[in-house]
């Protein structure tokens, strides 16, 4: 009887911690409206490589000239560094222009579709557009 308490409390605890890394994950549908699409240009201020997902902050005017600092949130950094995103790419002061999804619940935060430098390198939610793969 003793053995079985033991067992079922161990397997319980054990579910219990697998459960926790799950629960702490969303979809972007679920932050972000995709029936809102936004366009900001800016410069970069930093791109920030950490789990969950990296992040691309920004500086741009509002249309008033007002300057806002918008937050737009990409790929993980494994899906970005393995697509050919090395570090420094996109250096703070680049000009860019993101196109993506607006947050539901927040101002100034997004979630990145593609980013466009002033220079005509393409990003896009995981990373270099012409690094992907071709699809099968």
């Amino acid at each position: 009887m003793r053995r079985t308490f033991v067992c079922l409390t161990l397997s319980s605890a054990a579910w219990c911690w697998l459960a926790i890394p799950v629960s702490a994950h969303h979809s972007f549908a679920a932050e972000y409206d995709m029936k809102k699409p936004i366009e900001v240009h800016g410069k970069i201020v930093e791109v920030r490589l950490e789990n969950p997902h990296s992040s691309f902050v920004l500086d741009a005017q509002d249309p008033t000239g007002k300057q806002q600092r918008w937050y737009f949130e990409a790929g993980t950094p494994s899906g970005m560094i393995r697509n050919g995103y090395r570090k420094n790419m996109i250096p703070p002061g680049t000009e860019v222009t993101i196109k993506g999804f607006a947050a539901k619940d927040a101002d100034n935060r997004g979630m990145l579709q593609q980013l466009v430098t002033s220079d005509g390198r393409v990003f896009a939610l995981f990373g270099p557009q012409e690094s992907r793969p071709p699809a099968q």
